[in-house]
């Protein structure tokens, strides 16, 4: 069966309406205010029997997020929380995610080849550096064949596909996402299906990284979580290392997403 460029869709489903959830809705009273006001990225790291404590109160990501930590029991977890003000004009009700909108978010979060050469800053080099020095969809883990962006004109309910991304610092590799829609969120899953390296030192191994990135309208902004997590190798600093890794990462990866949406979504 030949792979056609929207790669392992599983299933497409149009979704009949699409609404927005108030941000004090959603996250506690003082989060709301902290996003509103500082507009600054709020971070949590831990490395010791890890649970949620910045995750949205979404039913579906939660259950979500608590499926995928227990079945991978790590033993780091980072979590950031990020709300992206809209400009004025592209303001919604409080209660209905323009259409054009949400699916133009989702093709910004299709768009893999667009994170080559995103840069984040390395705490262990006190510099900026390159994340992924290529990404790019491909047909699958074995052939590795590119293919370009999947573009879509309807949010699919569902969506899997596979990227080669080449990390500076974890290596060359392989991962798998799997994205989901429903009226309210926009979220996805980024699974590595090889084992990471760090430098010569064996980090992570297959399937034990797993990142959610979920995109939530209120209205007249976007609430984005992050969560990634991981069981680690044990060596003596190396879930200090891989944890501020993350952190920082995550902070790249938002600043990639607001850009995209900045200059594709909503521009002036």
């Amino acid at each position: 069966m030949k792979i056609k460029v929207i790669i392992l869709l599983i299933f497409i489903f149009v979704v009949p309406c699409s609404f927005s959830v108030p941000l004090e809705n959603i996250v506690s009273v003082v989060q709301a205010a902290r996003l509103r006001t500082s507009g600054d990225i709020i971070i949590e790291t831990q490395l010791r029997n890890p649970s949620p404590l910045l995750i949205p109160y979404n039913s579906e990501l939660r259950q979500y997020v608590n499926i995928t930590q227990n079945s991978l029991n790590p033993g780091i977890m980072v979590e950031a929380l990020y709300l992206y003000i809209k400009p004025d004009q592209f303001y919604t009700s409080a209660d209905f995610w323009d259409d054009k909108q949400k699916t133009g978010i989702f093709n910004q979060l299709t768009a893999i080849s667009s994170l080559s050469g995103i840069q984040y800053f390395s705490a262990s080099r006190d510099t900026m550096r390159t994340f992924y020095e290529s990404s790019v969809v491909i047909d699958g883990p074995a052939s590795r064949n590119p293919l370009p962006d999947p573009v879509f004109y309807q949010i699919p309910e569902a969506l899997s596909l596979f990227a080669r991304q080449k990390d500076l610092t974890f290596g060359d590799n392989v991962y798998r996402y799997d994205y989901s829609s429903s009226p309210d969120i926009i979220y996805f899953l980024q699974e590595n299906i090889t084992s990471l390296t760090y430098g010569i030192i064996p980090a992570v191994g297959r399937g034990n990284l797993r990142s959610v990135i979920a995109v939530i309208d209120n209205g007249d902004s976007l609430l984005f979580y992050a969560v990634s997590m991981a069981k680690a190798v044990s060596l003596p600093g190396m879930g200090d290392r891989i944890s501020s890794s993350f952190s920082n990462r995550a902070q790249a990866i938002l600043a990639w997403l607001t850009d995209r949406l900045d200059r594709e979504i909503f521009a002036l």
